[in-house]
């Protein structure tokens, strides 16, 4: 037979839980792409196709 678990166990289990849920959405929000480190050279991209400026 099953034994009970205790309250007290119970809301720490949910508590530890609580806390790597946080932690897990608080390294997925900081895990975004690099940023540009050459703002000179990111200017002079063109973002219109090889086409478009031919014609």
């Amino acid at each position: 037979m099953l034994e009970r678990i205790r309250t007290t166990r119970r809301y720490a289990r949910g508590f530890v839980a609580a806390v790597a849920a946080v932690a897990a959405l608080v390294l997925a929000a900081n895990a975004g792409p690099a940023k540009d480190t050459h703002a000179e050279d990111s200017e002079q991209h063109t973002t219109a196709p090889v086409e478009a400026s031919v014609r």
